[in-house]
């Protein structure tokens, strides 16, 4: 399994992609979980970027954070708001798995704060869900074609384009 690092090393063309709508969204995605009965979640998720981690965090005792506890796998998708797909759309997916590293969560409760003013500092993030990726796609629009972008661990890139 692959780093949020790894990954932007390997798959420049993607992570370019999803870092973009991830910004442009203010940071909003979708994730998308197994619920206890099989069926999936979708719901609305700020993940961040820190020291090479992709962070799943969010409020604590949520189903979606039950679901991964249950059950690691999961998909990310940029928040979609164009029909055209104009600005592209990035889709991310792999096992989320707990980093118990307080040390590291210390570090981004002040990281989180600086930025947002968001103050939770000195808490216990338990769990404090980092994602190792397993795939990834994009797609962009190109002089009125389709450019979808694969990536699969150890093996770059692969652009399909479609007219």
């Amino acid at each position: 399994m692959v780093s949020w690092q790894e990954f932007a090393d390997e798959a420049p063309t993607v992570a370019g992609v999803f870092l973009r709508r991830h910004a442009a969204t203010g940071r909003l995605c979708l994730l998308a979980t197994l619920r206890s009965d099989g069926y999936p979640r979708i719901s609305p998720i700020e993940p961040g970027i820190f020291e090479g981690h992709l962070v799943l965090v969010g409020m604590p005792n949520t189903t979606k954070f039950a679901d991964l506890a249950r059950n690691p796998r999961f998909n990310l998708h940029t928040a979609t708001v164009d029909t055209q797909v104009s600005d592209g759309d990035a889709k991310l997916w792999g096992l989320a798995r707990n980093l118990p590293d307080t040390g590291l969560h210390a570090r981004f409760a002040e990281d989180l704060y600086a930025e947002s003013g968001l103050d939770l500092r000195g808490q216990v993030f338990d769990p404090f869900f980092v994602a190792d990726l397993t795939g990834a796609s994009s797609i962009e629009i190109d002089e009125g074609g389709l450019v979808i972008t694969i990536w699969r661990p150890g093996r770059g890139e692969r652009t399909v384009r479609k007219s």
